[in-house]
């Protein structure tokens, strides 16, 4: 006996399902019971939908937890950076239900929540939106190729060219004109005066990468100076650096053609780097998933592809949610 088709819901039906288990896990009155109950019914889709809604609010309690915790210190930080007056942070302390129905809600407004970028962006000149590598050409004829989801700000004054790195990563391409040339991410910088290299912010500190020329790097702005040369890459964190090391530079900053190429990564780092091109959110779960370590190379242009090739060869689970949130576990 042949299978029945499965039975695919729409965005619509899908929204529509996150909103009935959010009601009915509320206490919800006899009218909405029966209301429901007639949705129910009345289409295999929602039932499907709703199927699937349930998966998704069990697994969302933890993710849901650390996004809106971060979410809720961002738009606080957005506000006093508006100043404007302190206004309370309402995502916090609401339980792990509230922390879920917040989940949903970032979800659903798509990437129109997202206190951090508000923040960034708000002090930035420059900025490439996820999935947008974007060159722009500063005032000395420099050029300055942001990576997805990146953000500078510029000061040409006082006798030094200063960039501060807000968000993301930038390949600067350095016109000589004898004033110093100096990128400042996190709590160190890199300073030149012709060069090719690329600055990446990391989660505690920024990783540099020389493609020619010669790069000092700090750490911390009065600490020491390491000197890179063409091939070589240092990262630094909380104010120390570490050791400076030989690497594939052109292979490292193929994301400017389109490509992710990595070595021995983890995946963890992996999602982070596609997080920057897909247009919503991607949540890992699993720890020891998240070590796991992945070698080749990937095109940037498809967030999705990656991680469907990536689930072939190490067989994690991914669950959708109206095309903005994707949970790998």
């Amino acid at each position: 006996m042949t299978q029945p088709d499965r039975v695919i819901p729409t965005p619509a039906q899908e929204q529509a399902a996150l909103a009935w288990l959010s009601l009915l896990h509320d206490r919800p009155s006899t009218g909405d019971q029966l209301t429901f109950s007639q949705w129910l019914r009345a289409d295999p889709a929602h039932a499907e939908a709703y199927a699937q809604a349930q998966v998704v609010w069990e697994l969302s309690e933890s993710p849901a937890q650390t996004l809106a915790d971060e979410d809720a210190c961002a738009l606080q930080g957005y506000l006093e950076a508006m100043d404007r007056p302190r206004r309370p942070a309402l995502l916090r302390g609401a339980g792990a239900l509230a922390m879920a129905a917040c989940l949903l809600l970032m979800v659903s407004l798509g990437m129109g929540w997202q206190p951090q970028r508000w923040i960034d962006d708000l002090g930035a000149d420059y900025v490439s939106a996820p999935g947008e590598i974007r060159t722009v050409t500063l005032a000395d004829q420099s050029q300055v190729t942001l990576d997805a989801d990146s953000a500078i700000a510029v000061d040409f004054s006082h006798g030094e060219r200063h960039v501060q790195l807000r968000r993301g990563a930038g390949f600067f391409s350095v016109t000589h004109t004898g004033d110093p040339f100096v990128v400042a991410a996190g709590q160190g910088q890199a300073r030149v005066l012709g060069t090719q290299f690329e600055v990446r912010l990391q989660p505690r500190g920024a990783q540099v990468t020389v493609l020619s020329g010669r790069v000092g790097v700090k750490a911390d702005r009065q600490g020491p100076q390491q000197i890179l040369t063409a091939g070589q890459q240092v990262a630094y964190a909380d104010g120390l650096a570490e050791q400076l090391h030989a690497v594939d530079s052109e292979a490292q900053l193929a994301w400017r053609q389109g490509w992710l190429t990595y070595y021995k990564s983890t995946l963890a780092d992996v999602v982070e780097d596609l997080r920057r091109y897909y247009p919503g959110r991607i949540v890992l779960l699993n720890d020891e998933l998240a070590a796991r370590r992945v070698s080749g190379s990937f095109p940037s242009k498809d967030p999705q592809a990656v991680l469907n090739s990536l689930q072939g060869v190490l067989g994690f689970e991914q669950h959708q949610v109206l095309g903005q949130l994707i949970i790998l576990r």
